[in-house]
């Protein structure tokens, strides 16, 4: 996403220049003075300034080892902005080059989305067909340690850029995961990682599976070329579609428009408010719906984060698709990426998003409209796994805050089990059909929608 406009670029990057010039030689003050000057909310700016450009001399000249000017420069930008929130932070030329080549579907490492979390680093999601994927990492496992180091004490992106590597390269990690005592070591194998963001199978009836692992630049693409296959496959239109975003850490904002785009033929999908009333953004569907009206269910749990919530919102309050899974994460804030001189950049919480109906997805997420736990004992969780649980999560403000029920599905769905048996079979990749509960309550959803929708055409 852009900066709703050149003001705040241009405040933002003058701000960012003038902290960098005090801790190098304390010249800009000066030079920025009266652009402070009568502003009664900041009468002690200089003051603290000072103390820093105090604090920054001493451990030059007094820390027990030499340290690098750029980096302690580096570290108090960053600890600007990761003091702010879970989701702002400073990306040198090298983190941010690796964002770069991350949007667009393919980098190196172990495939797993993480953040900060109280010192640790927090498993978002892991991303299909990769290392971490494939090692059983899970959503919520806390990281405590990379090749036997703790964690604590470094950055996102420094713990970010351990985990990257060449290929081929081995990496431990220390794990710890809610119902296990003891810490778990994962000794994984780098990777080139090639995100095959969407994946499909026609399953019986004429129903179509989709499945979205993240919102890169190929995720609309994906999209449209998943349904066309789907409908050759079939010799014709679809029953329905089950789209799986489950553990889905979002991605790219256009591409969530454009993907709802593909369901919703007009109307609004999401819009943010920002600190400036003037900055706020509404989006609106710019497409048609490519199911031509045939019911869709959405799997969603507490993995499905940012971009995934923005379609599974849309989708909810426009009523053109049923929710079935578990609350989603709750990551309802923009982050816009703001190049710097030297080839780096900031990422800076600048507004939230609201779903079509004015909910705040921040710290509450997506309630589906049809719960179904993914296994028969639900452990609570240590820290808790959604964004609300974050060390200094953003408050959810300025939105509408009633749930309401949906009235309009069939009163079968409301039979539909809400957990698997106790003697439900264990999940195997191989065989998802018969051993994904929610997928297949998913399924039997589609089903039920699908008559519901014949019967009334007659």
């Amino acid at each position: 996403m852009k900066v709703g406009s050149g003001r705040r670029r241009y405040g933002l990057l003058v701000a960012a220049a003038f902290v960098s010039g005090l801790a190098i030689g304390g010249a800009n003050h000066i030079v920025l003075r009266p652009a402070f000057a009568d502003d009664p909310a900041r009468p002690d700016i200089y003051q603290l300034l000072k103390v820093f450009g105090d604090v920054l001399q001493r451990v030059r000249a007094e820390y027990v080892d030499t340290v690098d000017d750029k980096e302690l420069i580096e570290n108090a930008i960053n600890g600007m902005l990761t003091g702010l929130d879970a989701h702002s932070s400073y990306m040198n030329a090298k983190s941010f080059k690796d964002m770069q080549i991350q949007t667009k579907g393919e980098f190196g490492g172990l495939g797993i989305e993480v953040n900060e979390d109280k010192g640790l680093i927090r498993v978002v999601s892991p991303i299909d067909d990769t290392p971490a994927a494939r090692a059983g990492i899970k959503p919520g496992d806390l990281i405590t340690a990379l090749d036997g180091k703790s964690v604590i004490g470094l950055t996102l992106s420094d713990a970010v850029d351990r985990m990257r590597g060449p290929p081929n390269s081995k990496i431990v990690l220390t794990i710890k995961r809610q119902g296990v005592d003891k810490p778990i070591e994962v000794s994984l194998i780098r990777e080139t990682i090639h995100i095959q963001v969407v994946k499909s199978r026609l399953e019986p009836g004429g129903i179509g599976y989709i499945r979205l692992t993240q919102f890169t630049e190929q995720a609309d693409a994906g999209i449209k070329a998943a349904v066309k296959k789907l409908e050759q496959e079939n010799h014709g239109k679809l029953t329905g579609v089950v789209l799986d975003l489950r553990n889905n850490p979002g991605g790219l904002l256009d591409q969530a428009v454009a993907v709802s785009s593909d369901f919703i033929a007009d109307g609004e999908i999401v819009s943010t408010r920002a600190r400036h009333a003037e900055d706020s953004q509404r989006w609106d569907a710019r497409g048609k719906d490519l199911l031509n009206g045939a019911p869709v269910v959405v799997l969603i749990n507490a993995g499905s984060a940012s971009a995934s919530e923005i379609v599974s919102g849309a989708l909810q309050d426009h009523h053109r698709a049923v929710l079935l899974g578990t609350r989603s994460f709750g990551k309802g804030s923009v982050q816009t990426v703001i190049p710097l001189p030297g080839n780096t950049a900031m990422r800076l919480t600048t507004a939230r998003y609201y779903t079509p109906s004015g909910r705040s997805i921040q710290a509450r997420g997506i309630a589906p409209d049809i719960e179904v736990q993914e296994t028969y004992n639900v452990q609570g969780t240590f820290g808790g796994e959604r964004e609300a649980d974050y060390n200094k999560a953003l408050s959810n403000t300025g939105g509408t805050d009633a749930e309401t029920p949906r009235t309009d599905l069939p009163e079968a769905l409301k039979q539909l089990p809400n957990k698997p048996p106790e003697d439900f079979p264990a999940y195997d990749a191989t065989k998802p059909d018969t051993t994904d509960f929610q997928l297949v309550q998913g399924l039997a959803a589609v089903k039920i929608l699908a008559e519901q929708k014949s019967a009334s055409a007659k």
